[in-house]
């Protein structure tokens, strides 16, 4: 019989005990940095915070919006001055240029030694030229390549001039003919660039007045939008606290509004003043200018038909375009300067006289004496002269009353430029102010 032996009764072992992390009492709780933000930014608290920071936010850029507005406003009409002070620079090159073109084709009508006078005259233009060309090229550093041109043209001109004069000393009738290279070379090659120039600086002075009112954008744009917000957290706090007017955040609203409505009547009464200096003194300026331009270069023309001797055709159809320019232009200074009609339109009719002599009496002799003032009594050369006078005067003072207008309107802009940031941090403290009050009451 086989004996079967049973196995060991099993035993029973309980579970080891598993580690249990204690926290020390008094340790805090480590909260994520997401968490806490949305922590700081839950319930109604949360919110008031939200609208603290986003009214002061608001605030301080309606700060730096007014400051741009009215740095810009300033800068515009800054640079609208300097400009203009170019433009009048560029043209009275122009007019030294064609006057001393004038001067010289008169004088060589005289034959031989010209008048000293008149060649002083002469000389003085072209110095004074060169003297507003270096002055143009440090004024606008734009200019300065093609004012660089300009000189090099003037140079030839200048030569031409001298190889004319020098020949008309001697009698020699290639005289006239350098002569008329010499007009050709101005009119050709120094003339194109001035008005190039001209074009350049007129266009940078209408930009500049189109950009005065810019700086109105700024600051109503800004204000409307700050008022709008701050509008909405009086309205969302009346919601949710039942108080209906939080003072410091309505003094912000206010000082934003104040600031607006001070600083929009200053930009609109300087960009109105500057319409007003673009449409009078700164018009009457350019139309003087062209004026007394276009009357060099008729006078220049007269001396060169004489010059010519009977085939100046050419000539005398120059001084009737640069003639009607003179009278388009004046028409443009009747109210302002009416003392200009009278001179001009006696030398148009001294003018007629020595066309009349020349062309229809054969007087060539007499009609040169009625040009460069040997003849007897009124003379195209004394009433041409009593215009010049009269012109350079009245240019003098339309110029310097666009200066004086620009600058009174940059003079009356109040100090926004570097008081805007600060009166926006003002109200964004006001703003968070407010905010705090009712913020408070939730602790």
């Amino acid at each position: 019989m086989t004996q079967t032996t049973s196995a060991p009764p099993a035993t029973w072992s309980p579970p080891a005990p598993q580690a249990v992390a204690t926290t020390p009492p008094g340790t805090p709780r480590r909260v994520s940095p997401g968490g806490a933000i949305q922590a700081w930014f839950a319930g109604t608290p949360g919110r008031m915070r939200a609208a603290l920071l986003l009214t002061a936010a608001m605030a301080v850029l309606f700060g730096l919006a007014a400051a741009q507005g009215f740095r810009e406003s300033d800068g515009a009409l800054k640079r609208a001055e300097a400009n203009t002070a170019q433009l009048v620079r560029i043209q009275a090159i122009h007019t030294n240029l064609v006057s001393a073109n004038a001067d010289a084709t008169n004088a060589f009508l005289v034959g031989g030694l010209e008048p000293p006078a008149q060649r002083q005259h002469f000389v003085d233009s072209m110095t004074q030229a060169s003297k507003l060309i270096a002055e143009a090229a440090t004024a606008q550093p734009a200019d300065q390549q093609v004012l660089g041109a300009l000189n090099s043209t003037l140079l030839t001109y200048q030569g031409l001039v001298e190889q004319a004069r020098a020949n008309n000393r001697q009698g020699l009738p290639i005289g006239s003919q350098y002569l008329k290279d010499a007009s050709a070379s101005l009119q050709n090659d120094s003339l194109p660039l001035l008005n190039q120039l001209v074009e350049a600086n007129e266009s940078r002075v209408g930009t500049e007045f189109n950009g005065i009112g810019n700086g109105n954008l700024w600051l109503i744009v800004g204000g409307l939008v700050t008022l709008l917000v701050l509008g909405f957290a009086l309205y969302w706090l009346a919601q949710r606290t039942h108080r209906y007017l939080n003072l410091p955040i309505a003094a912000a609203a206010v000082l934003v509004l104040l600031t607006m409505l001070v600083g929009g009547t200053a930009l609109s009464g300087a960009s109105k003043d500057a319409k007003d200096t673009r449409g009078h003194a700164y018009a009457d300026t350019l139309a003087l200018s062209r004026a007394r331009i276009a009357a060099f270069d008729a006078k220049s023309n007269e001396s060169l038909t004489l010059i010519a001797r009977g085939s100046g055709d050419a000539f005398d159809k120059a001084w009737g375009k640069s003639a009607a320019e003179v009278d388009k232009q004046l028409a443009i200074v009747e109210a302002t300067a009416p003392q200009l009609g009278a001179p001009w339109a006696q030398y148009k009719t001294n003018h007629a006289a020595i066309r009349d002599r020349d062309a229809k009496k054969g007087d060539w002799d007499g009609a040169v004496a009625l040009s460069i003032g040997t003849a007897a009594g009124e003379n195209a050369a004394t009433t041409f002269a009593t215009f010049d006078k009269s012109s350079a005067a009245s240019l003098d003072t339309a110029g310097k009353r666009v200066g004086n207008e620009l600058s009174k309107a940059r003079n009356g802009l109040p100090p926004i430029g570097w008081l805007g940031l600060p009166i926006g941090i003002v109200a964004a403290l006001l703003a968070a102010w407010g905010m705090s009050q009712r913020l408070g009451e939730y602790r």
